[in-house]
């Protein structure tokens, strides 16, 4: 089934760097809404770490935003490959995305979660990274890592993968140990699975109030609080 995925294009502010000693997230200027999400998906693509991230953003509602329902809810979703032909994910599951990433509208969020991704990919996320905010999921860092994203940065990943990852990228200073890490002013790293949940209501709540991200939170029924844990302040790796 096709999932349906908006076409609007907004001006994004850049996230503000959350510090080490901060006890909430720090908003930045509220953005203008709509704000659209693009949800890479190439083969083996994970199931949850598109589908955590989606139903968080899905479920984003801003009450200041507008008297309809509509207009409350600030996120506009699609997903994006290197063509419209049917992706195979984790367990056997099948998408057919809403875009390739020839014709795709410009996005001001990028969700990459674990798969094994494509030149293409590569060179989409490398030219729209310079406006949008990217975040990868789990093993998606090996992602963003190769299209150059990560270098001179902190990030993480999944527990499993520090290794082959730290091998990888040693330009990159990897975290362990913690939910998410803001790599930079506008690329964050998560680490596996349901880490990306807690990374898509941080980024909610930077962009439109913690009020925001914990209604988000209750209703999705999301117990854990690891989108408050503050990260540590970016920092150049040495050489």
């Amino acid at each position: 089934m096709r999932i349906a995925g908006a076409l609007f294009a907004a001006i994004l502010a850049a996230a503000a760097v959350v510090r080490a000693d901060d006890a909430s997230p720090q908003r930045a200027a509220r953005p203008k809404s709509p704000v659209t999400v693009a949800f890479v998906v190439t083969p083996g693509a994970n199931v949850m770490d598109f589908a955590g991230p989606w139903e968080t953003f899905q479920d984003a509602m801003v009450p200041e935003l507008g008297s309809t329902m509509d207009q409350q809810m600030p996120y506009r979703l699609y997903s994006v490959s290197d063509s419209t032909k049917p992706v195979e994910m984790s367990g056997g599951a099948r998408i057919v995305p809403d875009h390739a990433f020839s014709e795709a509208p410009n996005p001001n969020i990028i969700v990459v979660g674990a798969q094994k991704g494509s030149p293409g990919m590569l060179a989409w996320l490398k030219r729209l990274s310079e406006h949008a905010i990217v975040m990868s999921v789990c093993t998606g860092a090996f992602q963003l890592g190769r299209a150059g994203l990560l270098d001179g940065h902190p990030a993480t990943t999944h527990h499993d993968f520090f290794d082959a990852f730290q091998k990888a990228f040693p330009r990159v200073r990897l975290v362990r140990g913690r939910r998410w890490v803001q790599s930079s002013e506008r690329v964050y790293t998560a680490g596996g699975l349901t880490s990306g949940i807690d990374l898509a209501l941080h980024i909610v709540a930077v962009q439109f109030g913690e009020d925001a991200a914990r209604r988000t939170a209750e209703y999705m029924e999301h117990a854990g609080e690891g989108w408050k844990v503050p990260t540590e302040t970016p920092v150049e790796a040495k050489p």
